[in-house]
């Protein structure tokens, strides 16, 4: 393998000629097949360049639709970025299911986010305390310039604290500030006030030195955003939980119920459990241009806020008969700024969601990660996941062998009523191709 130095000063017609050259031995095949995903437009192509560093090409995934979403009584068409097949499918069939019953209530409990200047104090800690308690308003009249757009908004700083880590790093302190940022997602706003409040704590602290030392460690936002809540509910009665007429309402219920609770006492299936509501929320997220990492990174850190990592949902029948499944958890996104006005597909994406705010994103978005939860559960505790997964995945198989659209037909009709298996699927191929094993056919 080669190292070259200066690759991103390259253009990236010398860059695709470098890397067909150091890293596949010339192969000019490769360009025709990396420049089959760049937009015919220019202009929109080059916009996709500028996304990030050193791009060669375009990555595509699948954009599916999940209709039918009733949310507090309005019907979304919910997009989904992902390339794993049944989540769409899954997410659209409980959509439908609950849609009947009332649909998905949803409110916002908190939009609040955070950020931390971390830094050491070599003094007393009561006296750093005090003096801030003295001069907090020096952080807010400091920043004024910054923060004045997102205040005109209805956002902005909300508190700033002085927190003592002494009893987990010695001389640790943290500057911790809590934030409104309305409609945005806020990272820029948030990180560029938290580089301010540091100059204003040097500033500040300068003039007394005998007390005590001060170093700026670094300052960023948090990812987890415990106080920035949504969540979401469906319920009907017991009764209208008719799922599979292979099993009762009622033992649905229990059956359902129980596997939430293996969910909240086993961490083994608390991390499959919260994958799969994860599958729903991430592809929301991904088609509406959203950090996907920094969701899915908060979420599991609160599901482990109690010291164990537990399920995200939570399900119970009433005393009066009722079933009430519900999630809520932190979810911190923008509708404004970032990819929501470039990316063309995204721009469509919240125009198919009739151009949602903040906090109406937030419970779309959570609604389709409870959907999700809902059709997983739904699969494991009657027919299992693997008959609807394989089915979905079949054409995947399909593919991989490069069968005709004839030989997909016929395949997909034999195993319209039988389970789904790759050697299944191949056992059939070979027959139809008429030869033993795939490795002949290969040949």
């Amino acid at each position: 393998m080669k190292e070259i130095k200066g690759f991103s000063k390259l253009s990236k017609k010398a860059k695709l000629e470098w890397l067909i050259d150091a890293y596949f031995d010339g192969d000019q095949s490769i360009l025709p097949r990396l420049q089959s995903y760049w937009h015919i437009e220019s202009d929109i192509q080059k916009l996709h360049d500028e996304f990030i560093e050193n791009t060669i090409t375009n990555y595509f995934l699948p954009l599916g639709i999940a209709p039918n979403f009733k949310i507090n009584d309005s019907v979304y068409c919910i997009p989904m970025a992902i390339e794993e097949s049944s989540v769409v499918a899954a997410a659209a069939k409980s959509a439908a299911f609950w849609k009947d019953r009332g649909g998905f209530k949803a409110n916002v409990i908190s939009s609040t986010k955070v950020g931390h200047v971390h830094f050491t104090w070599s003094g007393d800690g009561n006296q750093l305390e005090s003096w801030f308690n003295q001069h907090s308003d020096i952080f807010i009249e400091g920043t004024n310039q910054l923060t004045a757009n997102m205040r005109s908004r209805g956002g902005g700083i909300k508190k700033i604290s002085i927190l003592n880590k002494t009893h987990l790093e010695s001389d640790y302190y943290q500057l911790e500030a809590e934030f409104d940022t309305v409609d945005a997602m806020g990272a820029n706003f948030i990180n560029s006030c938290l580089e301010e409040f540091s100059k204003i704590l040097e500033l500040g602290l300068q003039s007394t030195p005998e007390q005590g030392k001060l170093d700026i460690i670094m300052c960023i936002l948090s990812n987890y955003t415990p106080n920035c809540i949504v969540k979401v509910e469906v319920s009907c009665p017991v009764e209208e939980l008719n799922v599979d007429p292979t099993i009762t309402p009622h033992e649905f219920a229990e059956k359902f119920i129980r596997a939430i609770n293996i969910a909240n006492i086993e961490p083994y299936r608390a991390t499959t459990h919260n994958k799969g509501i994860m599958n729903g929320i991430d592809a929301v997220v991904l088609a509406t241009g959203n950090d996907f990492r920094a969701v899915e990174a908060c979420a599991h850190t609160y599901a482990s806020r109690s010291g164990q990592y537990k399920s995200l949902t939570n399900a119970e029948v009433s005393a009066n008969g009722i079933f009430r499944f519900w999630i809520e958890l932190p979810i911190a996104v923008g509708t404004v700024g970032g990819l929501t006005q470039l990316h063309p597909l995204v721009k469509f994406c919240h125009r198919l969601l009739n151009n949602p705010n903040a906090e109406d994103l937030m419970m779309i978005i959570a609604s389709a990660g409870l959907a999700q939860n809902f059709g997983a559960i739904r699969s494991l505790v009657t027919t299992g996941i693997q008959k609807g997964h394989m089915k979905m995945h079949l054409l995947n198989i399909l593919n991989q062998l490069e069968a005709t659209e004839q030989e997909k037909k016929a395949i997909q009709t034999h195993f319209e009523n039988k389970v789904v298996t790759h050697q299944a699927v191949v056992d059939l191929f070979c027959e139809i191709r008429n030869v033993n094993n795939i490795e002949k056919l290969n040949k």
